[in-house]
């Protein structure tokens, strides 16, 4: 996998929200579109469209490096950006996955295949191929800025967005995080929680 570090999929989004605000988190609207999507974790490849044109999603399949994963901002919900053939192509490639702020089609396709992929959901109409925009450039994706490079870690539980920059200090703290909690029985974590609860209601009376 093409990542700075190769074990960022080891960990869910949720172990890396204590070291990324809320504003890293991509909107809860964009989600998987097939039951039991795999974690996929990955560096971004950025595709702006136009609105109602894929024409750069499909030119981003043939351009984004082995193991990235795809981010897109539709520019609208009105036209299907990609289906199973483009998603079969992606996948062929090496292509880890694809998060699209927008629609897509041939979830059934797509679902066979086991393509990960993460949308608003479906519409069977598909747009044009007209527009020509600039690839892996800053985009926003469900309302979260997401530069070329920026780590991806995507399953059910949401998408994270870690700028690179600070890619290897937020791994260390979802690790460690991680490490704490699996040493950490049920009883042990409820008596602590306990504690802190009863603390913090203490303080509001």
């Amino acid at each position: 996998m093409n990542t700075l570090n190769p074990l960022f999929a080891n960990y869910s989004p949720t172990a890396y929200a204590d070291a990324l605000p809320r504003e890293q988190f991509i909107d809860y609207k964009i989600k998987p579109l097939w039951e039991g999507m795999p974690r996929i974790a990955g560096p971004a490849y950025t595709v702006q469209l136009v609105a109602g044109d894929n024409l750069m999603l499909h030119a981003a399949v043939y351009n984004a490096p082995t193991g990235s994963i795809l981010v897109i901002d539709a520019g609208d919900d009105s036209h299907a950006v990609a289906g199973g053939n483009v998603c079969a192509i992606a996948q062929q490639r090496g292509i880890a996955g694809m998060i699209i702020d927008g629609v897509i089609r041939d979830i059934a396709e797509i679902r066979e295949s086991k393509f990960p992929i993460y949308a608003l959901g479906c519409v069977a109409k598909p747009g044009i191929k007209q527009s020509i925009t600039p690839l892996n450039q800053t985009i926003i994706c469900g309302s979260v800025t997401v530069n070329p490079n920026d780590i991806v870690v995507a399953d059910e539980e949401g998408i994270a967005i870690i700028p690179h920059v600070q890619s290897e200090e937020v791994f260390a703290i979802a690790k460690q995080r991680t490490e704490v909690d699996e040493m950490t029985s049920l009883k042990d974590w409820k008596a602590a929680h306990h504690k802190k609860i009863m603390h913090l209601l203490n303080q509001q009376s």
